[in-house]
């Protein structure tokens, strides 16, 4: 388990004035003690008396690529959490003393630089402000590595495919099974040929690359359910991994039970506060009731009940 709530041990109305990782806290010469409550997560009660800025630690963005008008990559430097990230782990991110927490999943890492990429989509005020970002600039937090990381094993041939932003969560997971020893089939989708992104990361780890879209702008015209089914009909797959709109994880999901092929989904983007709180991002996935950042991002596709989760997500919108 490895978020931290930091309290002060003089303040009184018991809130967090701040959210870190166990290694961050190392980095800091606080004396505290530990206390795990009822929902396993750990809470630092200060005993010592400190100034916030000794808490202070910024994250400088190193790089930033436009994918396209509302779709933006940041390299950030966070060295402990390229460290300790896995396929599947995400961040919890703010910006400003006063931002809202956003959840974004792990892109990619460099251990060399010491830094993480995030990819952003443009939806509302407080991802307006990220993208408004520029090199130079800082994240006020990045809290992580969270979620459990991608269960990753030799398998056979894996079909990943990868829906408009969640190309993003889905390359680390390509990286991985192509490490393993796995054929990889990569399907990434959209709707226009603007809209796909990481093209050129995915293509190295892939022993093939299909590209689709919706009005045949890029690839082949079509739905990835489209393009999954063509590889299913030719050669044995032995897994499906798909990440993206939860509309196409649904489709994606009944096709590959049909054949009955094993399909891993990740519901990252029903995620509100990432720490299993807010309660926002209950799901029922075999009947039983899920938090999709504790108990996920991924989890077995065929026991998803997708309507009730698409339902929910229209809440948001």
């Amino acid at each position: 388990m490895n978020i931290i709530y930091v309290y002060d041990c003089k303040i009184t109305h018991f809130s967090p004035i701040y959210v870190i990782n166990c290694q961050q806290l190392l980095r800091f010469n606080v004396n505290f003690t530990l206390k795990v409550d009822s929902f396993d997560v750990f809470c630092v009660i200060l005993l010592s008396s400190f100034e916030n800025k000794q808490l202070k630690y910024m994250y400088k963005i190193l790089d930033k690529e436009h994918f396209s008008e509302h779709v933006v990559r940041f390299e950030v430097e966070a060295p402990e959490i390229a460290h300790a990230r896995r396929p599947g782990h995400f961040v919890i991110v703010r910006t400003g003393e006063g931002g809202e927490r956003i959840p974004l999943t792990i892109a990619d890492a460099d251990l060399n630089r010491g830094s993480i990429t995030l990819v952003v989509q443009e939806v509302g005020v407080s991802t307006r402000k990220i993208c408004a970002l520029e090199p130079g600039d800082e994240f006020t937090d990045v809290v992580g590595p969270l979620g459990q990381a991608t269960h990753i094993a030799n398998v056979g041939t894996v079909v990943c495919c990868g829906g408009g932003v969640g190309t993003a969560p889905l390359l680390p997971i390509v990286k991985a099974m192509k490490q393993a020893g796995n054929r990889v089939i990569s399907i990434l989708a959209a709707r226009t040929a603007d809209l796909i992104i990481l093209q050129q990361q995915v293509a190295p780890y892939s022993d093939e690359l299909i590209i689709m879209t919706d009005d045949g702008s890029a690839g082949r015209k079509g739905l990835v359910t489209n393009g999954l089914e063509e590889v299913i009909k030719r050669e044995k797959v032995d897994q499906v991994v798909a990440i993206g709109p939860a509309v196409m994880m649904k489709f994606v999901s009944l096709l590959t039970k049909k054949y009955e092929i094993p399909t891993m989904v990740s519901l990252n983007t029903i995620m509100v506060d990432g720490t299993g709180m807010c309660g926002a991002c209950r799901v029922t996935v075999g009947g039983k009731t899920r938090f999709v950042c504790i108990d996920g991002p991924e989890f077995d596709a065929h026991q998803v009940d997708f309507d009730e989760m698409i339902m929910r997500l229209r809440s948001y919108n």
